[in-house]
């Protein structure tokens, strides 16, 4: 009795569709992999999410300031 080819054209289709995200995930690597390199790194022993902070209290980011104080504050900056 002879086999239908559907399910060998299925599975033919499915490792096509795989090895093509195999490569498109390749080629994602790679650029972000050369995007890397262009980067500038922070000196030994620094780490760069902290390196702008300085000791005491910090000013709220934007996201904290409400908008009734960002208007306040831009008009005392003008004068």
């Amino acid at each position: 009795m002879a086999m239908k080819s559907r399910p060998t054209m299925m599975k033919r289709a499915r490792e096509r569709a795989r090895a093509e995200k195999q490569k498109e995930k390749a080629a994602r690597r790679l650029e972000r992999a050369q995007h890397s390199t262009g980067r500038s790194s922070a000196p030994d022993g620094v780490d760069p999410d902290i390196a702008h902070i300085q000791a005491g209290p910090q000013p709220p980011a934007d996201w904290q300031v409400l908008e009734d104080e960002k208007a306040t504050e831009a008009e005392d900056e003008t004068e």
